[in-house]
C-alpha cells in the first residue's frame, strides 16, 4: 500500500528531527571537547572546515542526485553516513598528536557535512512537492507554502537547540567517546521508518543534465547571494567565538554554555515557526515578498553594532550578550523564514530538488566563511570584532536583497 503524501513528509520530516538532534549535539561536543584539550579558536574553526566545504558541494550535486534518484535515496545516504562519522568518532582520543587529531577528525566533519546538506535538501524539497500550490488560488496556496515552510524550519532549529544542550550535557555525563556512540545508536533506530518510503519521491520525469546544476533564475541567484552574507554574519560570531567567548569572560561551564546557546536556538526556532502567526497579528495578510526580505535584513544589520558598541562602552558582559543574542535571534529567524518561503516560491515542484540545492550550496558556502572568519578575527581583535564583521556582511545582504526580482507566482496576483 502506497503512502499517502503527508505520511511521506512526516517521515522525512521526523528523520529531519532525529537528524538534527545529532547535528547539534556533535557540533558542541567537538568545540567543547578539543577546546578542553587547548586548542585555539583558529584551530577548532579548521575542525569544521570540510564540514562546510564539502556541505557546499553536497547542496551542489545532491540536488542534481535527488533529480536523478528521488529524495529517498538522498536521505538514506545522508542519515547513513551521518552514523558513519558519529562511529568514526568513537576512537579520538587525547593522546593522539595534535597534526593527527585534527586531520581525522576534519575527515568525519567532512562526512558529517555531507551527510547534514544532503538530509536538509530531502526534507525542504519535500515541501515543495508535497503541498502543490494551486493556480486557481494562488495567494491562499503560497499561505498554505509560507506556513508548512516555517513550521519545518522553525522546528528544525528548536531541535537543534535541544541537541546544543544535549551536547554540553553528554559530554558532562559521559566523556566525548561514549556521546557520539549514544549519537549514532538513536540516529540507527530513526533511520528504520525511511525504508517505508517509495523510490520515486521527488524523482523528476526527465534526468536533468549537469549544466542544470547552476540555476537560470535571477531569483534564485540574487536571493543565494543575500543567503551567503547572512548566514556568514551569523556564524562569523556565534560558531566559535561566542561559545568560547562565554567560557573564557563569564567563567560558564561546557554545559551551561550548551543550554544558553540551546536555548537562544530553540527560541530562534519558534519564532521561525511563528513568523506567518507573527506576520498576521502585524497586518500582514499577503505572503512575503521582496519588500519583506529587504526590511529584515535592514534590521538586522544595526544589532550586532548594538551589541559591540555595548562591549566598547564596557555595558555588563551578560547583560550585553544576553539581550543582543535574543534581539539577533528573533531578527535574524524572521530574515530565515521569509528566505526559505522565497526560494520555494521562486521556483516550480518539477525543478526544485536542483534549485534548492544550489541555494543551500550558497547557505552552506557562507557558514564555511563566517565559520573561518570566526575562529581568525576572534583570535586576532576579540568578540568586537567579530560583531562588525557581522554587521558588514549583513549589509551586503540587504544590499543584494535590493535586486531581487518579484516572484512569478506574485507577479500573478491582482494589486
Amino acid at each position: 500500500m502506497r503512502l499517502s503524501s503527508l505520511q511521506q513528509y512526516s517521515i522525512v520530516t521526523a528523520n529531519y528531527w532525529a537528524f538534527t538532534l545529532t547535528d547539534g549535539a556533535l557540533r558542541m561536543l567537538a568545540l567543547f571537547h578539543f577546546h578542553e584539550l587547548g586548542y585555539s579558536t583558529l584551530e577548532i574553526a579548521f575542525l569544521f572546515l570540510f564540514y562546510e566545504f564539502f556541505g557546499i558541494l553536497t547542496s551542489l550535486y545532491g540536488g542534481l542526485i535527488a533529480a536523478r534518484s528521488g529524495l529517498r535515496f538522498t536521505l538514506w545516504v545522508g542519515t547513513l553516513l551521518q552514523i558513519l562519522a558519529l562511529l568514526m568518532l568513537i576512537p579520538v582520543a587525547a593522546s593522539w598528536p595534535k597534526l593527527l587529531s585534527v586531520t581525522y577528525v576534519m575527515v568525519a566533519q567532512a562526512v558529517s557535512g555531507i551527510a547534514k546538506d544532503l538530509n536538509k535538501m530531502s526534507a525542504k524539497s519535500a515541501i515543495k512537492v508535497v503541498v502543490p500550490v494551486r493556480d486557481n488560488d494562488v495567494q491562499t496556496g503560497d499561505l498554505q507554502l509560507f506556513k508548512w515552510v516555517a513550521i519545518l524550519t522553525g522546528s528544525k532549529n528548536a531541535l537543534k537547540g535541544v541537541g546544543f544542550f544535549l551536547g554540553g550535557l553528554l559530554l558532562t555525563s559521559f566523556g566525548f567517546n561514549v556521546a557520539v556512540g549514544l549519537l549514532a545508536a538513536g540516529l540507527a533506530l530513526a533511520f528504520l521508518p525511511t525504508l517505508a518510503l517509495p523510490g520515486d519521491f521527488g524523482q523528476m520525469k526527465d534526468k536533468p543534465s549537469l549544466s542544470s546544476l547552476f540555476s537560470k533564475s535571477q531569483g534564485i541567484n540574487v536571493l543565494s547571494l543575500a543567503r551567503f552574507f547572512l548566514f556568514g554574519a551569523r556564524d562569523v560570531w556565534f560558531v566559535v567565538a561566542l561559545p568560547v567567548f562565554l567560557e573564557a569572560s563569564l567563567g560558564w561551564s561546557f554545559w551551561e554554555i550548551g543550554g544558553f546557546l540551546g536555548l537562544w536556538v530553540i527560541g530562534y526556532g519558534i519564532v521561525q515557526g511563528s513568523a506567518p502567526g507573527l506576520r498576521r497579528l502585524w497586518g500582514k495578510t499577503t505572503p512575503p515578498g521582496v519588500s519583506s526580505v529587504q526590511f529584515w535584513s535592514a534590521l538586522l544589520t544595526a544589532i550586532p553594532a548594538l551589541i559591540a558598541i555595548a562591549l566598547w562602552r564596557e555595558v555588563d558582559v551578560s547583560v550585553a550578550i544576553t539581550a543582543g543574542l535574543t534581539a539577533f535571534g528573533v531578527v535574524f529567524a524572521m530574515n530565515s523564514s521569509i528566505h526559505s518561503y522565497m526560494v520555494l516560491s521562486y521556483t516550480d515542484s518539477e525543478n526544485v530538488s536542483l534549485n534548492v540545492g544550489f541555494y543551500y550550496m550558497a547557505n552552506a558556502a557562507g557558514r564555511l566563511t563566517g565559520t573561518l572568519l570566526s575562529g581568525a578575527i576572534f583570535l586576532v581583535g576579540g568578540m568586537q570584532a567579530c560583531l562588525w564583521m557581522s554587521c558588514l556582511l549583513v549589509g551586503l545582504a540587504f544590499l543584494s536583497s535590493c535586486k531581487l526580482p518579484i516572484p512569478p507566482r506574485q507577479s500573478m496576483q491582482p494589486l
